[in-house]
């Protein structure tokens, strides 16, 4: 039977709205006790992806996690695709770990661009190619970036970063195509904590494959693993036991959507610590892990709701709950870099939609804000 991405065709029962320009409409919810709302100046980024010009759209985050609009940087290529999820991936847009630095990939031009970030403004740095055929995942570990190409014969390409400006270089020996070949069609990299290894999932084939890093950063060829439920998808690491928690869009009953787990060695080779925790949602999408480790969100895109999970310390996954519905295709996800804040990019209506992190594990929404285009993708948060 043929495979069909949930995420490159979730627009044919979607109804998108058009561009939208809304004020903030941040309220102040009551907090848990013990928990303080306050957190961190910062910022949120959101690709335009638009085939006329792809930007960086920017939101200044202020204290209480309220958004206002701080404008859009032109990437100086172009995006590709439209509706929900037009890349079908996780992480297209991605910060460096000090947040001095800005990646995101435009896949209709198959490149990527560099940005500095200076408090709410880019400064553009470089562009260069991909290294393939339509970019759809960054991941950044110290002087190193890599990219995941979708399009032609999916691969990965390293790239370092220059220390001062950040500007991109490509590294040599660093392309290698993934196990699954063209019928791949990849959501995600990711660097395991440590960066010993890149991590990448395979929704085509319902693969995982780890590539392991030479001393000078090049992976060698990479090493395919059948997940335990269907379709992975994003996934991110609790970074204390190097465990990738993985959503499984279509893995459960009558395709309902799961999270499993998995500990990934340094070695490269993938252990399953827990298969398949259903949620009774559809098309889980995006994976982040916060509070250090202790629970994991993600995106239930077909059920606009968002499922919690606890993560034990050894990585076991149990549902915690599935509510902070936003009922509006929410799709990517990221937390504020202080963790008290998770934004989510709502694709039904063009909006962001922000809620605190409490210390329970527990979502409040703290608002939604508007402007985002059709066909936008990605979400980054400091």
């Amino acid at each position: 039977m043929a495979f069909t991405n949930p995420y490159r065709t979730v627009s044919r029962f979607l109804v998108t709205a058009p561009f939208l320009l809304l004020p903030s409409i941040f309220a102040q919810p009551a907090a848990a006790a013990g928990d303080g709302v306050a957190g961190a100046k910062g910022d949120v980024y959101v690709l335009s992806n638009q085939a006329s010009g792809n930007s960086v759209i920017v939101f200044h985050r202020d204290i209480s996690g309220m958004l206002s609009s701080a404008g859009s940087f032109a990437t100086g290529g172009s995006g590709a695709g439209s509706g929900a999820d037009p890349l079908g991936s996780q992480n297209p847009v991605v910060l460096s770990r000090n947040e001095h630095f800005l990646f995101a990939v435009n896949a209709g031009s198959d490149s990527i661009s560099a940005f500095q970030v200076d408090k709410d403004k880019l400064v553009a740095a470089n562009t260069v190619s991909s290294g393939g055929t339509m970019p759809v995942s960054l991941t950044v570990r110290g002087h190193l970036l890599y990219a995941l190409n979708a399009g032609g014969t999916p691969n990965i390409a390293g790239f370092t970063i220059a220390p001062g400006t950040g500007k991109l270089t490509m590294l040599q020996n660093s392309m290698q195509p993934l196990p699954g070949g063209a019928s791949a069609a990849p959501a995600q990299v990711s660097f395991r904590p440590g960066g010993h290894a890149l991590v990448a999932t395979e929704t085509g084939t319902n693969l995982i494959d780890t590539f392991v890093l030479k001393r000078d950063g090049t992976p060698q060829p990479g090493v395919e693993f059948a997940s335990s439920a269907t379709t992975p998808f994003g996934f991110a690491f609790s970074r204390a036991n190097h465990v990738a928690v993985v959503s499984d869009a279509e893995g459960g009953n009558k395709g309902a959507s799961e999270l499993s787990s998995y500990r990934v060695k340094k070695d490269g080779n993938l252990v399953d610590v827990t298969a398949g925790v259903g949620d009774t949602q559809t098309a889980a999408c995006w994976v982040v892990v916060a509070n250090h480790g202790r629970y994991a969100y993600t995106s239930n895109t077909g059920s606009g709701t968002i499922s919690s999970y606890t993560v034990s310390g050894r990585g076991k996954l149990a549902l915690l709950d599935v509510s902070a519905g936003t009922g509006n295709t929410p799709v990517d996800m990221g937390l504020s870099h202080e963790g008290k804040f998770l934004y989510v990019r709502n694709a039904g209506d063009g909006t962001i939609t922000g809620f605190q992190v409490r210390s329970d594990g527990s979502l409040k929404q703290v608002g939604t804000i508007g402007g985002l285009p059709d066909g936008a993708a990605g979400l980054a948060a400091r």
